[in-house]
């Protein structure tokens, strides 16, 4: 039976959260987002999603954020489900000012749904995409 709470509980996840395809779809159509990785700069320079900026969650703060357009909407990410680095970042940047989502199962997934990364430890990809 479907119930009105459940309603605003799927709507609101789907309002703050994103999967990799929709990511992947969002940068193909050129929307107005920005990739966020919230890890360290070890871990961006290691490997992270082609085209994130990497603001580690542990030295934000308004002075390494002033220069950024809040008129974008920002794709916070981290490792993966195991690491809560994305929540951090996008609850900083959202206390900020920005507009943020978060992407779930992060670098993991989005890798493990085929897509290609940077950095020193890049992979290029299947080019397969999630089926979702």
């Amino acid at each position: 039976m479907m119930s009105i709470e459940q309603i605003i509980h799927y709507q609101s996840k789907l309002a703050y959260e994103m999967d990799s395809a929709d990511l992947y779809l969002s940068l193909n159509q050129k929307e107005n987002i920005v990739i966020v990785d919230g890890r360290s700069p070890e871990a961006y320079e290691n490997e992270h999603i082609p085209g994130a900026i990497n603001l580690w969650h542990k030295e934000m703060c308004l002075n390494n954020v002033n220069h950024l357009d809040k008129n974008k909407v920002y794709i916070c990410y981290c490792d993966g489900i195991g690491c809560n680095a994305s929540t951090k970042t996008a609850l900083k940047l959202l206390t900020l000012g920005f507009q943020v989502k978060e992407l779930i199962g992060g670098l993991d997934w989005w890798k493990r749904d085929g897509y290609a990364t940077e950095g020193i430890n890049a992979t290029s990809g299947s080019g397969i995409g999630c089926s979702c």
